[in-house]
């Protein structure tokens, strides 16, 4: 799955499990606002990164991480598709969307 543009919200259940068991590696990143985040995220998440403030941390994200498997989530997968596509088109070849987003994810949500 890791090998994908895009997952949807049963992959990336599957994806944290296997996670939680050192199957696999990757990077959560939640790309919504602080007041969005605030009121639940997919636990799992590692860092919230806002759309907003994308040119504040987006080379840094993309240089730090640019040899691991980054998966983007947002509200519905619009705006973390957008980052996707911007890290792909730049050479991140491990950016992978959430496609559907926490709107469509069934499984664990956590509050900060």
């Amino acid at each position: 799955m890791l090998d994908k543009t895009e997952i949807n919200s049963n992959e990336l259940i599957e994806l944290l499990e296997k996670r939680k068991k050192a199957e696999v590696d990757f990077l959560l990143v939640d790309v919504r606002e602080d007041m969005e985040y605030a009121r639940g995220y997919i636990d799992g998440v590692d860092i919230l990164k806002p759309t907003s403030e994308f040119n504040q941390w987006a080379g840094e994200l993309f240089n730090t991480y640019k040899d691991k498997k980054i998966i983007f989530t947002c509200r519905s997968g619009n705006r973390s598709g957008q980052v996707t596509s911007v890290f792909k088109s730049n050479g991140h070849n491990g950016a992978i969307n959430h496609n559907g987003g926490i709107i469509s994810y069934g499984g664990a949500i956590a509050r900060p």
